[in-house]
């Protein structure tokens, strides 16, 4: 429980019954799960009949994905409401998904290399200390499993367009979501994977486009990027 942040856990509780709203709060995350799913399925050969597990699943859409892409999903989160939210939707889509309320700490001291597809999406931005995190996704995956994160890169154009312009200008994300200190370079997360054993295979950009509502992959990772880690065989 010291990896938590209470009030990051109070923020997106306050959002639970939003969450599979496309037109909501969380409508980003809905356009930007597209292109996300695509490149997992990329970096890991496949998502098909692998064991995967969605590190800060919130409301699931990511595990619904992965989930109808035919992985055996578990998704852990530590934010409640948004779990019972997950779990009422996983029943009624008849989604076989395992939701539990546990830290991604505790949960790789009890499955040490039960994964062979670990994804940590957003999520990294919004702990205290996100390269326990990184060596918790390292420890879950299987050797030659994947490891998938995406979080936001730390610079003035980030800034500008995930506080400012997402939160303030055009209001496609709720106010208060993001704190700028806790955004995540590229080479600090490279560079916490490594220390925690990954190998770092790429990275990839995505861009969003709030008036068209679309997001597709880029080369550009100046704002929200992946980073594709792979636990050596």
């Amino acid at each position: 429980m010291s990896n938590v942040d209470t009030a990051e856990i109070a923020n997106f509780d306050r959002l639970a019954a939003s969450w599979w709203d496309p037109q909501g709060e969380m409508g980003a995350l809905h356009v930007i799960n597209a292109p996300r799913v695509r490149y997992i399925g990329d970096c890991a050969g496949g998502i098909a009949g692998k064991r995967a597990i969605d590190i800060g699943c919130g409301g699931g859409l990511l595990s619904e994905a992965l989930s109808a892409a035919g992985a055996d999903v578990t998704g852990i989160d530590m934010a409640g409401e948004v779990l019972e939210v997950a779990r009422h939707h996983a029943g009624a889509t008849g989604r076989d998904i395992d939701y539990r309320q546990i830290s991604a700490e505790q949960m790789a001291e009890a499955h040490p290399g039960e994964f062979d597809l670990v994804c940590c999406l957003e999520m990294l931005e919004h702990v205290p200390d996100p390269a326990s995190v990184v060596d918790a996704c390292a420890t879950l995956v299987r050797p030659g499993g994947d490891v998938v994160f995406s979080t936001i890169n730390r610079n003035p154009k980030s800034f500008a367009l995930m506080v400012v312009g997402a939160e303030y200008v055009v209001n496609i994300v709720p106010r208060g979501t993001h704190q700028y200190e806790k955004f995540i370079r590229p080479s600090e997360l490279d560079a916490w994977a490594r220390g925690a054993g990954l190998e770092v295979v790429g990275v990839r950009g995505i861009r969003y486009n709030p008036v068209l509502r679309a997001a597709n992959l880029s080369d550009d990772i100046a704002v929200n990027y992946l980073m594709h880690c792979r636990r050596p065989a």
